[in-house]
């Protein structure tokens, strides 16, 4: 019975453990990468604005029907433009300048149904 017990116990801890190690996806494009509503978001500064690649447990998301709002706080200057899919995972706000120490809030809509909020801070 105590042999039953413990293996029961080692096999449930793997499995938390499995669970736990999942995290936020890596840089594929040179970016900042935060997660929101179990998807990856990378910012990525454009010459002309900016590129969101979304990534769904490592693999590209259909972003065809997402949408919304960036909004770049620069120092005291604020600028907004609107996100538009791209092809494929990505999506993109032109007319922007991201720069670096820039504060940057994405409210992206079409995630689910849902408007999913993610913030950024360009270093």
């Amino acid at each position: 019975m105590k042999k039953l017990l413990s293996a029961a116990v080692l096999g449930l801890s793997l499995i938390s453990m499995n669970a736990i190690a999942h995290g936020t996806a890596k840089p594929q494009h040179g970016g900042i990468v935060q997660s929101a509503s179990d998807l990856s978001f990378e910012l990525v500064p454009q010459a002309n604005g900016a590129a969101i690649y979304v990534i769904d447990h490592d693999d590209p998301a259909d972003v065809s029907k997402m949408g919304g709002k960036l909004t770049v706080l620069n120092g005291a200057e604020k600028s907004e433009a609107d996100i538009k899919p791209a092809g494929g995972n990505k999506l993109e706000a032109t007319g922007i300048k991201v720069a670096k120490g820039s504060k940057v809030v994405a409210a992206i809509t079409g995630v689910e149904g849902q408007t999913v909020t993610v913030r950024f801070s360009v270093k």
